[in-house]
């Protein structure tokens, strides 16, 4: 059982404020487990009926959490999963710290000023490492200003739902990414919360803490002093240094292919819930055209956004751009480098051209979010279809395989139910 403490935390102006955090029991042995939390808790069997990579059950938990699955005829649907509206979203104040504006950290505190959830589920960084995510429960508005933030790693954070129920919190937010949420949901009913929302942040291609800090070393002579890093829509990441340094790197010159083989685990090459899809809300930026996107699911998540009233700036999303070449040659890629050959890297004259011309001719907005979507719908069937092949009648969703045919990548005998 975890031991509940108070951790001791700084806010951004030095001053303490107070998170709940925990000693997790150890981790049972899982094949392709990501540390949820659930194999931490009392009862680790239950990962048999929660984990997306053992029993999958996204049409079933999508019609419990938003009354609906997915319509494939319903524009967008079949990429974002069920949603009511799609919006490009800031914050008219944004958060000092935080990775964009701050929605979903302010979504969190007003979640407590408001007195509607006892506690926050969510991640803190580690004392040790500022990159390494940390389970916590917040109580106080205050508190999730140490929760603001990118981290990158696997950290149990559902550890902590029983840690909640035995203090008596029964109106409970959790932020967290989609494997997560899967087994969250999967277990709602027979937790038994009075009161549950669900803020999701998509995700892709995760690693362990250790993993990233190698990934900073590659990028940087001075990887200790890298405070930020994003991903942006522009196809560049940006760095910024604790000196007030910021540097901006195109995609095409990241050392992806300096990266060991097992940097990205082949659960995150082979999950297909990219967008958190049984979230109330989503909250990400790949079709925020610079700004975030949100994703309001059902009506708590109507709850969430209305919480944040005239600090929400809000404008219809965007699309422009083609994303079908760019898909096609990932997936070519993509099939060479799991056939043992080599990655066809962009000659070096070339890269500056296409970096330049990507950002304006790419698929941006929507059309960026959807070719992301299909890309990992690739990744999901070629990996798995190479690694663990018995597998994929149970963790291939049909919605994947509709986002896969276009590129003429359809099931073969075995691989569907």
């Amino acid at each position: 059982m975890s031991v509940t403490r108070a951790l001791p935390v700084l806010d951004s102006t030095g001053a303490p404020t107070a998170v709940w955090a925990a000693e997790p029991g150890p981790a049972h042995s899982r094949d392709l487990c990501t540390d949820c939390g659930i194999s931490r808790s009392s009862d680790p069997g239950r990962c048999g009926r929660a984990c997306q990579f053992i029993d999958p059950r996204y049409e079933e938990l999508e019609r419990k959490a938003h009354g609906r699955s997915r319509d494939a005829g319903r524009p967008d649907e079949l990429h974002f999963g069920p949603f009511r509206r799609i919006l490009r979203a800031r914050l008219s104040t944004p958060l000092e710290g935080s990775q964009w504006t701050g929605i979903t950290t302010r979504v969190g505190a007003r979640l407590l000023e408001t007195g509607a959830v006892d506690a926050v589920l969510t991640m803190a960084s580690d004392p040790d490492d500022p990159w390494k995510p940390r389970p916590v429960l917040v109580t106080e508005p205050e508190g999730m200003r140490a929760c603001r933030g990118m981290k990158m790693g696997y950290a149990p954070l559902l550890s902590l739902l029983e840690p909640a129920i035995e203090r008596g919190w029964t109106r409970l937010a959790v932020i967290g990414i989609p494997c997560q949420v899967h087994a969250l949901r999967a277990l709602e009913e027979e937790l038994d919360f009075e009161r549950l929302y669900v803020i999701g942040t998509p995700c892709s291609d995760n690693t362990t803490t250790e993993n990233f800090h190698t990934f900073l070393d590659l990028l940087s002579s001075r990887p200790d002093q890298i405070e930020y890093l994003e991903f942006r829509p522009d196809y560049r990441v940006e760095l910024r240094f604790s000196d007030g340094e910021t540097r901006e790197i195109p995609f095409l010159d990241l050392p992806i292919s300096d990266l060991p083989d097992d940097f990205f685990p082949l659960t995150c090459r082979s999950c297909v819930d990219y967008v958190n899809v049984l979230a109330d809300l989503t909250v990400g930026y790949m079709g925020g055209e610079g700004h975030q996107w949100l994703l309001v699911r059902n009506d708590r998540g109507e709850e969430l956004v209305e919480l944040l009233g005239t600090e929400l700036e809000t404008t219809e999303p965007g699309s422009a751009g083609k994303r079908a070449g760019p898909v096609r040659g990932f997936l070519g890629n993509l099939e060479r480098a799991s056939g043992g050959l080599p990655v066809r890297r962009t000659p070096r004259w070339l890269k500056p051209i296409v970096s330049f011309l990507m950002p304006r001719i790419g698929p941006r907005g929507l059309e960026f979010a959807r070719a992301r979507l299909e890309m990992k719908a690739l990744e999901s069937i070629v990996h798995l279809r190479r690694e663990r092949p018995r597998r994929m009648r149970r963790m291939i969703p049909p919605h994947v395989w509709s986002l896969a045919e276009p590129y003429g990548l359809e099931p073969e005998p075995g691989e569907t139910p």
